[in-house]
């Protein structure tokens, strides 16, 4: 966590920021204030203060930063309003493209909208779900109706869910460098769905995990692959629900032909989280 962010959550300054934030429309497009993004245009209401703010998941984005290259093909599974999408969209460049699967129409409505904004070519949405099956599924929003997840009552939103392999199989999309994967719940199913494009294409992965049985269950998943995983945020694996998973001795093969190291990748990733831990101790 980096010193903005520390201020504006556990601060008196940071209470009383929080508290004028509140007086701000929620309507209003600014600009992003700090990071990669800083300059591109953002709707406050759309999340919390920490996307514009450009302190969201501060950790995650400096590694994301040190993973996604340009001409990469980036797949952002659950999407939200877009603040990866748009991070992914910068670092890739117009050699580069990015794939947002995000089913939730309040959110996908604010992904265009940011999508607009920022006049963003090198992006393509997807409005599914993703899962191991192709099926018309009922998705329900969280309390805080930023976010939903497949649900099995039939209540909720009905959404098709569809399979990554079969996506790339049919070459419908290019196939991955980089996945990140955030759908509350349904990580492991959006993986067995993506067992072909793991083990050819050997993606990167931003994992984030919602339960500690599904962060297990993933562990082990991604380990028959021959995949390393480190904790995106300190230094237990079973202490977080953010994880890097990534092959270090194996090539990246790229949809352009050409291949990418990530043992490269990830000793910078581990450099990178050594200096967080070691500003967060001091």
């Amino acid at each position: 966590m980096n010193s903005a962010s520390r201020i504006y959550k556990n601060s008196v300054v940071g209470w009383f920021l929080r508290k004028c934030l509140r007086l701000v429309p929620s309507n209003i497009v600014i600009p992003i204030s700090n990071g990669r993004l800083k300059g591109k245009k953002w709707i406050k209401g759309s999340g919390v203060n920490a996307y514009w703010l450009g302190i969201y998941e501060i950790d995650k984005q400096k590694l994301f930063e040190q993973i996604v290259k340009p001409g990469d093909v980036v797949f952002d599974i659950g999407a939200h309003v877009g603040f990866y999408t748009l991070l992914a969209s910068e670092l890739v460049g117009i050699t580069g493209k990015v794939f947002a699967f995000e089913p939730l129409p309040r959110n996908i409505n604010f992904l265009k909208k940011h999508l607009k904004l920022n006049r963003l070519g090198n992006v393509k949405i997807f409005e599914f779900a993703v899962s191991d099956k192709e099926e018309n599924v009922f998705f329900g929003e969280l309390s805080n109706s930023f976010s939903g997840r497949i649900i099995e009552q039939e209540k909720g939103i009905r959404v098709k869910s569809v399979i990554l392999d079969n996506l790339i199989k049919s070459k419908k999309l290019l196939p991955p460098n980089v996945l990140k994967i955030d759908v509350e719940g349904n990580e492991l199913a959006v993986l067995k769905g993506a067992e072909y494009t793991i083990e050819q294409y050997r993606p990167a992965i931003f994992l984030a995990t919602h339960t500690e049985k599904i962060h297990n269950e993933c562990i082990n998943f991604l380990k028959k692959f021959k995949y390393n995983i480190q904790p995106i945020v300190g230094e237990n694996i079973n202490k977080t629900g953010e994880i890097l998973a990534y092959v270090p001795d194996r090539q990246s093969r790229t949809n352009r032909g050409s291949v990418r190291k990530l043992n490269r990748n990830g000793r910078k990733a581990r450099s990178l989280t050594k200096k967080v831990n070691r500003k967060k101790r001091t």
